[in-house]
């Protein structure tokens, strides 16, 4: 740019930039503040929709600790699973929920829907504990169906340290339930030093190395 050699001069470049650049920038403001305000509003939306999870959840936690349900009960907790995965999808509370439908499943020995329930967390979560959590309970449910292939399978996946004694735990009734008992004792032992170092309570380990024990001890 020239050397401007007044303050006259100075003014007139000004106002010109001024005269071709001034509405843009006022609409560049405007649309900053829009969008400022509009950040704000969608956390608070946000917010409110983590609020309104968490509370279906507790209502449903509610229903269903501690007591076998009724009917009536159980379509009233499938309704409440059902909200929350359609209409809070992307959230922890969904998730739980899934969850908590395939323990439900369980009592009623509908491990199909169970299994549906865990494989949908375990292929969309993108939380390992939970996902490790869906896979764990799929592998229980295929050495309970028979299939100690596939439960082992499950426990080759990448499962939370957090749950590693868990892990160890239900690889060791994969490997009984093949009639492998030196591997099913092998795997006890891991799930109850690694129960032990974590200091987890982790029971029935115990039992079944007295059962093996003892079967051994008879043949």
């Amino acid at each position: 740019m020239a050397e401007l050699r007044s303050e006259e001069e100075q003014l007139e470049v000004v106002k010109r930039w001024w005269k071709e650049n001034g509405t843009s920038l006022i609409a560049g403001a405007v649309l900053a503040a829009a969008g400022v305000f509009g950040w704000n509003a969608w956390q608070n939306y946000q917010e409110g929709k983590a609020e309104a999870a968490s509370a279906r959840y507790q209502q449903l936690i509610n229903m269903t600790a501690g007591t076998t349900l009724e009917d009536d009960q159980l379509s009233e907790a499938q309704t409440l699973i059902d909200e929350l995965t359609d209409d809070y999808g992307n959230t922890l509370y969904a998730e739980l929920a899934q969850l908590l439908e395939a323990r439900l499943a369980v009592e009623q020995d509908d491990l199909s829907t169970a299994k549906q329930a865990l494989q949908d967390v375990a292929s969309h979560s993108s939380r390992r504990y939970v996902q490790s959590v869906a896979w764990l309970r799929l592998a229980r449910i295929e050495v309970a169906q028979g299939n100690p292939e596939a439960a082992l399978a499950l426990l080759d996946q990448p499962i939370s340290d957090a749950l590693a004694a868990q892990q160890a735990n239900v690889r060791g009734d994969a490997f009984f339930a093949q009639n492998q008992p030196e591997q099913a004792r092998e795997a006890w032992q891991t799930a109850q030093s690694i129960a032990q170092n974590q200091n987890q309570p982790l029971y029935g380990v115990q039992f079944k190395l007295d059962d093996l024990g003892a079967e051994e001890a008879t043949q």
